[in-house]
């Protein structure tokens, strides 16, 4: 049995500007059909807008607040909620809160740089 922490988890910069530790995925633990990532936006940060033309995206809030858009639905968003994010779909996310946005991210396929596409927007 393999168990990654948060702690330990190597942090690295997303073609869309989040930041994420990885906690089980293509660098990390070892999966096949799914990723796990914890991510943070700083405060008044925000991600690039883009799309993953194979992945699916959970993303659950674990502290903080902002804004989500996908495709041309935005809404507010805070800790406690769940968001889908179907392949394609472009998005982005910003922090508008006083504290960094945090969320858990899943993707299935898992993740990869080469299958996320920025929109410039």
């Amino acid at each position: 049995m393999e168990i990654s922490r948060l702690e330990t988890a190597e942090g690295f910069i997303t073609d869309d500007g989040s930041t994420i530790h990885e906690l089980a995925g293509l660098v990390s633990l070892p999966t096949v059909n799914q990723s796990l990532a914890q991510a943070t936006l700083e405060v008044g940060g925000s991600t690039a807008e883009h799309f993953h033309i194979e992945a699916e995206e959970i993303y659950y809030l674990t502290s903080g607040s902002g804004r989500l858009r996908i495709g041309d639905q935005e809404s507010a968003v805070k800790a406690g909620d769940c968001i889908v994010i179907a392949p394609g779909a472009a998005h982005k996310l910003w922090n508008s809160g006083d504290q960094p946005l945090t969320l858990l991210c899943c993707c299935s396929p898992p993740y990869r740089h080469d299958d996320t596409v920025l929109t410039g927007e």
